[in-house]
């Protein structure tokens, strides 16, 4: 049965709490996941990302470019408040700490950082598991995330706590990886 929801606008509900879901944007077309956990619920003990999706693109993250054709796959409220790019070009204004702080896709791919069911990235991957998709690369993209407390690490050893100004494109990498680095 189609039903537009929570899950986006192609939504299949089916049983022991498992909804399909299916992106269809400029990166993929009909691509298709089922999400098994509750929205934002039963992570990886190791996985404890200290911003959800929707406040990470409140905050303002890859400069307003990243999910601006995604908008059907996740809830509106994600949305609602977000800081997006409206003419496709990333504006470093939009991220929370005025600064780029971005390497383009290309050097993703070269990287091998890219799987090919999330062909945006970690934070595609993240907003995924966040609605429930449990995956073949989870443990990849969570060992990706635990390693970011080295530039974590720097913030803290070199910055005044609270301190904005201090490290600010590596804040707001750190940002983009759902640690709120404005508390460090």
């Amino acid at each position: 049965m189609m039903v537009t929801g929570v899950c986006g606008v192609y939504c299949v509900h089916l049983p022991y709490r498992m909804r399909k879901n299916t992106a269809h944007d400029r990166m993929q077309k009909k691509y298709t996941y089922v999400c098994t956990e509750p929205i934002g619920k039963n992570f990886h003990p190791d996985f404890k990302p200290q911003l959800t999706p929707k406040e990470m693109l409140e905050l303002g993250v890859f400069g307003g470019l990243y999910m601006t054709d995604c908008k059907s796959e996740f809830p509106k409220s994600w949305f609602t408040h977000a800081k997006l790019s409206h003419d496709g070009k990333r504006h470093k204004e939009l991220n929370h700490f005025q600064i780029n702080a971005s390497q383009p896709l290309s050097v993703w791919k070269a990287k091998g950082w890219i799987h090919k069911d999330d062909p945006r990235g970690w934070f595609q991957w993240y907003c995924r598991y966040y609605m429930g998709r449990r995956h073949e690369d989870d443990e990849r993209q969570i060992k990706r995330w635990k390693a970011m407390v080295r530039h974590i690490g720097q913030v803290v050893g070199n910055c005044m706590k609270g301190d904005p100004t201090c490290r600010r494109r590596q804040r707001q990498a750190i940002l983009h990886w759902a640690y709120d680095s404005r508390k460090m």
